[in-house]
């Protein structure tokens, strides 16, 4: 009788890797390391751990990446507000 094995959750360490370089860096760690224990648990029969470490990897990549959206929001409407508050002020000679 053959051994039915699931199929491999997929790790997510491509999102993980890019959320940490270019959004937020803490939670883009904490998505490495869960991407880092998918292969493993699953080589170990550990299908119901491999699973939720896929999906903290994908969570975790995920706010990684929502954070840098809003970080980089926040830093524009700052900047704009500044550059539109000199401009009304006449402090620019063009």
């Amino acid at each position: 009788m053959e051994d039915h094995k699931p199929k491999p959750p997929p790790n997510y360490l491509a999102l993980s890797i890019i959320s940490t370089l270019f959004c937020c860096q803490i939670f883009g760690i904490i998505s490495i390391i869960y991407a880092a224990q998918v292969n493993s648990k699953y080589m170990a029969g550990d299908y119901a751990g491999a699973e939720s470490a896929s999906r903290n990897a994908k969570t975790w990549g995920l706010i990684s990446i929502g954070i840098g959206v809003l970080i980089i929001a926040f830093v524009l409407v700052f900047y704009g507000a500044i550059f539109f508050a000199a401009l009304s002020s006449g402090n620019f000679d063009f």
